[in-house]
């Protein structure tokens, strides 16, 4: 299935067929639905940086006939037994900020919103748990544990603009995850509207045989709708000790992480960024104040003393990708953040037992300064895609997982294979015992906007295949939506692909839940 485009300019007044649609809606949903154009234009993306491209263009993915708004379950479940019954695709929509096109109604239907089903219900101190819906945003959820001495202790880049119904849909990762774990670690027990328009409420964990729990995490709105979630809450911090160290090579800051976690030590953060990404890390004021400027990277300096010639420059050094990324391999140090949180006894501890562990693999203590800078500006990153896009050149994450024997090779081999089409940089994360993800950041240009996006996708694909021959996963904690769904398939196999089809016909029988997702209801 291939996303069909059309001109934003001829989203133009809604046909009868939409606006009735809408109407019928309006009646299930206290008369929140709409077929007008702005909103439909507003839905028809997410924020997959291809799609985000082409808005540029002026273009966006085939826009959904109508939208509606559910209060609450009972008029969510009238919403999916009014579609079933007139087989009309339901796309299912928390805040948007999915990166793989998961929220894009490929074959038009109605974009369900989640976002008034916004509700913090309970707070249990006595088990340390609590209930919200699943359309509440992050940073709101967040906001209203803290006034409970409480966190979920899940903060992901887009905390702002990401519900707790879409952490769940997509296997969410926060930047804390190496100690709180990721969201499906967090979850006790949910509930959902199924494609049959029928609710249910799994099995609290702890418990025996099957987890359903963890069926409905990860399944990206194609099994159902969640509605409801019951989470473990962690105290809020009652300190941090703040650490980063400078290795000569990233092999040596990768043993590192492994034997800090192998070891028992439990940071909050690990990052350990590439030699170009430790430039672009160092960039900040505070971090390097004795040579600021010499960390500094060029494309940014020019960016903000010449925008037009910023412009210029980064379009000549992505257009000459692999000239740029030999330049970078002259780099060599590469800068590890450590966070940790939590009683201030065992922070201070478990500080200077993994300082130790760094100083052994030739690790420099830079103090507490860079890793301290990167906590007060970890969400900015995420909001500078745009001075790409608008320089003509594209920019886009790819996050995988690898165990230890596995990243290096992994690492290497998607440097390799991209080197040609687009410059390339990562970071190490998300570690655990036995591995971490790997977050790779690659852009490039082209001569016109159609070279740019064959380009895109000729980086993508060289970029996913030389990083899953390598041994990685197809995703970490991006999800993996309509653009990484066909490689899903080849990390499943025929009988995991058998067994993921026929629990969607169970849960979805008429295959209108968000089809063409995780591969299913279409060809990716």
């Amino acid at each position: 299935m291939t996303p069909e485009f059309v001109r934003i300019a001829s989203v133009i007044e809604p046909s009868e067929s939409q606006r009735a649609l809408a109407s019928d809606l309006a009646r299930l949903c206290d008369g929140r639905a709409s077929a007008g154009s702005q909103d439909r234009i507003a839905y028809a993306r997410d924020l997959w940086p291809k799609a985000t491209y082409w808005a540029g263009l002026g273009k966006v993915p085939r826009p959904p006939d109508a939208i509606c708004w559910p209060r609450d379950e009972k008029q969510l479940a009238n919403v999916v037994a009014f579609a079933r019954a007139r087989k009309i695709p339901l796309i299912p929509f928390g805040a948007g900020s999915g990166v793989c096109g998961g929220a894009i109604a490929l074959t038009g239907g109605i974009t369900v919103d989640l976002k008034r089903m916004d509700r913090l219900r309970s707070v249990d101190h006595a088990s340390r748990l609590f209930t919200a819906q699943g359309g509440i945003i992050g940073e709101n959820l967040e906001r209203e544990l803290a006034a409970h001495g409480l966190s979920l202790g899940h903060f992901p880049s887009s905390i702002y603009c990401s519900t707790l119904g879409g952490w769940l849909a997509a296997r969410s990762a926060g930047q804390l995850s190496t100690k709180y774990g990721k969201i499906e670690d967090m979850c006790q027990s949910l509930t959902a509207v199924l494609g049959t328009g029928e609710l249910v409420k799994v099995r609290a964990r702890p418990s025996n045989g099957p987890d359903f729990t963890q069926l409905l995490i990860g399944s990206e709105g194609t099994l159902g709708f969640i509605t409801e979630a019951t989470m473990f809450a962690v105290p809020q911090p009652a300190t941090r000790a703040y650490r980063a160290v400078r290795f000569r090579t990233l092999e040596a800051g990768a043993e590192a992480i492994r034997r800090i976690l192998r070891d028992g030590l439990r940071p909050a953060v690990v990052r350990l960024y590439d030699p170009f990404d430790t430039v672009i890390a160092g960039k900040g004021k505070t971090k390097f104040a004795a040579t600021d400027e010499h960390h500094r990277d060029g494309i940014q300096v020019i960016q903000e003393r010449a925008p037009l010639a910023a412009k210029l420059a980064v379009r000549a050094a992505l257009g000459k990708p692999a000239a740029l990324n030999r330049l970078a391999d002259l780099l060599r140090e590469c800068l590890l953040i450590l966070v940790f949180e939590g009683d201030a006894d065992l922070c201070s501890a478990e500080d200077e037992q993994a300082l130790i562990l760094c100083r052994e693999l030739g690790g420099v203590d830079l103090g507490a300064a860079p890793a301290r800078h990167w906590m007060e500006q970890r969400y900015a990153v995420s909001y500078k895609q745009s001075k790409m896009f608008a320089a003509g050149a594209f920019a886009d994450t790819m996050e995988v997982c690898a165990t230890w024997d596995k990243v290096l090779p992994v690492y290497r081999a998607v440097r390799q294979a991209v080197s040609p089409l687009g410059f390339i940089m990562a970071h190490l994360s998300h570690a655990y015992v036995e591995g971490c993800s790997l977050y790779f950041t690659f852009s490039a240009t082209a001569p016109s906007p159609e070279e740019v996006v064959e380009r895109y996708d000729a980086v993508w694909r060289e970029a996913l295949g030389a990083a899953m021959a390598a041994g990685a996963t197809v995703s970490h904690h991006h999800g993996v939506g309509f653009s990484k769904a066909g490689r899903l398939h080849e990390e499943l196999g025929s009988p995991g692909v058998n067994l993921l089809r026929a629990l969607k016909r169970t849960c979805d029988p008429d295959g209108i839940l968000n089809p063409g997702k995780l591969g299913l209801g279409g060809e990716a």
